[in-house]
């Protein structure tokens, strides 16, 4: 296995950063060139994404691997999914991009809904609903900026947009499409009946091309611009350093927690629809069954509010505090809609609290460990879930990302499912979009030979489960809340 550099372009909900990726007689090695805050802006009272502060953030990134005099083969960018970019005729671009959490889908979500009917919208895409989702912005698009979506000649999802400023090629790589609510994963192409169901301009969506896929070269260089899992997910699972089985599960920690099984074909049964499961596309046409459950983002908000407020805890000292709280004092269903918005997130738990007759958490080290506790009952009751619709008996669950590093969320996690919790890579999605560089240039034979190269490389912490009395009877709460 020769030398080879790579370049992975991972954006996040918080954050985005440029990693060089090194493989290297049977190792690979990460490293951290250029970290950025994600530019999210305000315009006209509408959340917003500063696509140039992003780009520029991501040539600063670039700028800084270069200086390093190596021979670099390879470069893609991955981001989160439903979020896109309308670019006109001559590939310029519109408007800056709405982010998803943005509040005008939200009269337009029940609207289309009901026009189309759940039932032909899931057996077309097999997608979670969610209010976010790419089909109901476009709606959005449609009913208030009509002039806009009529100027459009393409639309890109984020990473797509990045890959095509940095290649020139105009495509969405698979994973991508999957998370947009208009993509058929059993035909795996777009869904137009659906697209036409919707009102909107066929023309707009450009060619769906497989992860892995070579996009040209990088504007004055030798470099390769690869549409790898383009959704930062997708890469994450890709980098889950497991062997082949059914007996596990993955969560991909962080802003969200995405918690699923990786199966051969999509599952969009009715009672799949029911409990609001989605498939999205992996690498090499492998599905990922799972459930976008609200994450981190509920601790998050907490740590921002509290800042605001001039106490600017980290979230090493929360941990501490959450550490050291009373267990399963109280509970919130963080799938609660109030907990999906921004805004003041402590006010929201304490009027959950409230409202259920639980005590209401008073100390930063009792929300966090609130939020900790009542993720980690999510993460059983969406692991029963998983098992009945796939007919599975899960033995462990790989956690990776971010998330990863929070050892209480962990341990409470085994606790919780009762189930064996392997938790790292921490930067499983960069990871992940590196191996599928290495698999596209041909420097990787197989997933199942990366997904080896990563337990080789990257070490994870196994956590047991001790799931006591008191958690049995929490979960028993947990359900009726």
């Amino acid at each position: 296995m020769d030398l080879h550099h790579y370049l992975a372009c991972d954006l996040g909900a918080e954050s985005g950063r440029v990693m060089l990726g090194t493989l290297d007689r049977g190792r690979l090695i990460l490293e951290e060139i250029y970290r950025f805050p994600s530019a999210i802006i305000q315009k006209e009272g509408d959340m917003r994404w500063d696509t140039e502060v992003i780009f520029a953030s991501l040539q600063s990134g670039v700028q800084l691997a270069l200086e390093k005099n190596l021979t670099i083969s390879g470069i893609s960018v991955d981001s989160w999914g439903v979020d896109y970019v309308l670019l006109d005729a001559a590939g310029e671009k519109l408007a800056e991009p709405h982010h998803y959490r943005d509040e005008r889908t939200d009269a337009v979500f029940p609207e289309v809904r009901k026009k189309i009917g759940d039932e032909f919208i899931f057996a077309e895409t097999g997608i979670q609903f969610m209010h976010f989702n790419t089909l109901y912005q476009l709606a959005a698009e449609l009913e208030l900026n009509p002039e806009v979506l009529g100027k459009t000649a393409v639309f890109l999802t984020i990473a797509d947009y990045f890959n095509y400023r940095f290649s020139g090629t105009s495509v969405i790589e698979e994973s991508l499409a999957s998370t947009t609510q208009l993509y058929n994963p059993h035909q795996r192409k777009w869904s137009f009946d659906l697209i036409a169901r919707a009102g909107l301009p066929e023309a707009i969506f450009p060619k769906i091309v497989p992860s892995g896929t070579l996009l040209g070269k990088l504007k004055s260089s030798s470099i390769e611009v690869i549409a790898t899992c383009s959704h930062d997910t997708g890469a994450a699972i890709a980098a889950v350093p497991t062997t082949p089985g059914e007996d596990w599960a993955y969560l991909s920690s962080g802003t969200w927690s995405l918690l699923g099984v990786e199966l051969d074909v999509p599952l969009t049964t009715e009672v799949v629809r029911q409990h609001n499961f989605t498939n999205e596309a992996g690498y090499g046409g492998t599905t990922r069954f799972l459930k976008n459950i609200v994450g981190l983002w509920i601790l998050q908000e907490c740590r921002r509010a509290w800042a605001a407020s001039n106490m600017d805890y980290t979230y090493g000292w929360m941990m501490e505090q959450a550490a050291a709280a009373e267990p399963l004092r109280s509970l919130i269903h963080p799938s609660d809609d109030r907990f999906m918005k921004p805004g003041n997130m402590p006010a929201k738990i304490a009027a959950f609290c409230s409202e259920t007759s639980q005590p209401i958490p008073e100390t930063p080290g009792q929300f966090t460990r609130c939020i900790l506790e009542s993720l980690a009952l999510l993460y059983r009751q969406t692991i029963g879930e998983i098992e009945l619709l796939t007919n599975r008996h899960l033995s462990r669950i790989h956690i990776v990302g971010g998330g990863s590093q929070s050892e209480l969320l962990n341990q409470f996690s085994a606790d919780a499912t009762g189930l064996t919790v392997v938790a790292g890579p921490v930067e499983a999605t960069a990871i992940g979009n590196v191996l599928v560089q290495a698999l596209a240039l041909g420097h990787l034979d197989s997933l199942t030979a990366g997904r080896q190269l990563v337990a080789d490389s990257f070490s994870v912490i196994t956590y047991q489960p001790n799931q006591t009395q008191a958690w049995q009877q929490a979960y028993a709460k947990f359900t009726n809340l």
